[in-house]
């Protein structure tokens, strides 16, 4: 997975400075109160290690994910996110519903937009896909993702697991108070990337909790599932994702099927998240 490159974004009026992170497969939100209430009255929580949804007794549901088969036209493309989100909704509805947090569905996009909700798109060599907040929507481009993963189910399946835990994280109102961390407009900023680092090492962990939910079960086996986490292991150390031993350490974490409590990179000592 490619380093990321880690933006501030100030917006305007009530909005909060949040982090914009692009990586090589996740963004962020631009904006304030980026996770809106339910109709029942669940609401994010703007709080980091005591976060409701990092408590005990909070877990995902067993999916069984009947994935179409995986093509490399957009619209194949398409319909394989599609229905690998649905799944990834399902698995994490009761532990955000447990929690008392907002529920909103999240949209997938394999086309690059010039300029979305979270603002201009990153370049090719900064992403190969990457989540919106501002818009609640995941950016797959077909270009990007099938010249980084091809025909390697595992691959995509850790991309988009983990672009979906920054939508958990939006939701669960962990971004917004990540965001409260962050300070400095300049991307090295080393307290910021290392805000920034636990944010990427915990949506490393939500993306493997869902695949442990999910393996030995319809379209993804048990060596998919194995392979997938292991994937979140071949990246380089980076100054924003963590070293590779964290990086996968934290997947590992989540794999061990424990529930989101087995994720909370903000309770982690430094050595765990450099």
């Amino acid at each position: 997975m490619l380093a990321a490159v880690v933006v501030v974004v100030v917006a305007v009026g009530l909005m909060a400075a949040v982090p914009n992170e692009v990586t090589g497969h996740a963004v962020a939100v631009p904006g304030g109160a980026t996770a809106r209430s339910r109709e029942d009255g669940g609401s994010p929580v703007r709080e980091l290690a005591t976060n409701p949804l990092l408590g005990e007794g909070v877990v995902l549901s067993p999916v069984t994910c009947d994935l179409p088969e995986l093509g490399q036209s957009g619209a194949r493309l398409e319909a394989y996110y599609h229905a690998l989100t649905g799944c990834l909704g399902q698995a994490w509805r009761p532990a955000l519903e447990r929690a008392g947090e907002p529920v909103i569905d999240v949209k997938v996009s394999v086309t690059l937009p010039k300029v979305s909700a979270c603002g201009s798109a990153p370049s090719r060599e900064e992403a190969v896909a990457y989540y919106c907040g501002g818009d609640t929507t995941i950016y797959a481009p077909t270009e990007w993702m099938m010249s980084d993963a091809g025909a390697k189910r595992a691959r995509h399946l850790a991309t988009i697991a983990h672009e979906y835990g920054h939508h958990v994280q939006r939701e669960s109102g962990i971004l917004d108070a990540a965001a409260e961390r962050m300070s400095s407009s300049q991307p090295s900023d080393p307290a910021d990337q290392a805000v920034v680092r636990r944010i990427e090492l915990q949506a490393n962990c939500f993306g493997a909790l869902f695949l442990a939910v999910a393996a030995g079960r319809g379209s993804i086996g048990r060596a998919t599932a194995n392979a997938a986490v292991a994937d979140y292991g071949r990246a380089d150390d980076s100054g924003d994702h963590g070293t590779r031993d964290h990086q996968i350490a934290w997947a590992k974490a989540g794999y061990s099927g424990a529930g989101p409590v087995a994720c909370n990179t903000w309770s982690a000592p430094e050595d765990q998240v450099s």
